[in-house]
């Protein structure tokens, strides 16, 4: 397992080694002996999968205070556009992002620590996501930023035409209107 450091401090890529054979293939998709040599210290508590069509576009999600979440996440059919958006008070990074193409072939992982939003955009016809969460969901503290703000510049890679979104994220915030010191 190889873990590859981002432009954004404590946001990681993290690529699995592959022992492939005429049976098909195995990997390790985790393994908490790595991270923490790596000095990423989690404990996560929930795995999450979804399945999405193209187009679909997912966030960008966070959960504030004691309910906020690291998450690893993956693609195990498809491919995903995923995007970390960094919400970290004083931050020399606050409001930048990673984009990094997560698909089942590459099988690379994005390790996103608390304090970030995070959304995705499904590449292919359609996409099953997994991700493991370091702790657990809370509605009430569910906040998001809207996909489009066009002060985060991310090119989610499908045409506004074709973007399929919730109800709930055509209308979320823009950045400059989410209050940092509650995430």
């Amino acid at each position: 397992m190889k873990i590859f450091e981002t432009e954004i401090k404590d946001v990681y890529i993290v690529e699995p080694q592959i022992f492939e054979d005429s049976r098909g293939y195995f990997f390790e998709s985790y393994n908490q002996e790595k991270f923490a040599e790596a000095g990423l210290n989690y404990n996560f508590i929930q795995d999450n999968q979804s399945k999405s069509v193209y187009g679909t576009i997912r966030g960008l999600h966070f959960q504030k205070g004691e309910f906020s979440q690291a998450k690893l996440v993956r693609v195990l059919q498809g491919a995903v556009l995923d995007v970390a958006v960094d919400l970290r008070v004083g931050s020399p990074t606050f409001g930048k992002h990673v984009a990094v193409e997560l698909t089942a072939e590459n099988n690379r992982q994005l390790m996103i620590p608390r304090h970030f939003a995070h959304g995705f955009s499904v590449l292919s016809e359609t996409a099953v996501f997994a991700y493991k969460c370091d702790n657990v969901y809370n509605k009430a503290s569910e906040g998001g930023i809207n996909f489009n703000d066009k002060s985060l510049g991310i090119d989610w890679r499908i045409p506004e035409e074709k973007a399929i979104l919730s109800e709930k994220d055509k209308i979320l915030p823009l950045l400059k209107d989410v209050d940092p010191s509650c995430i």
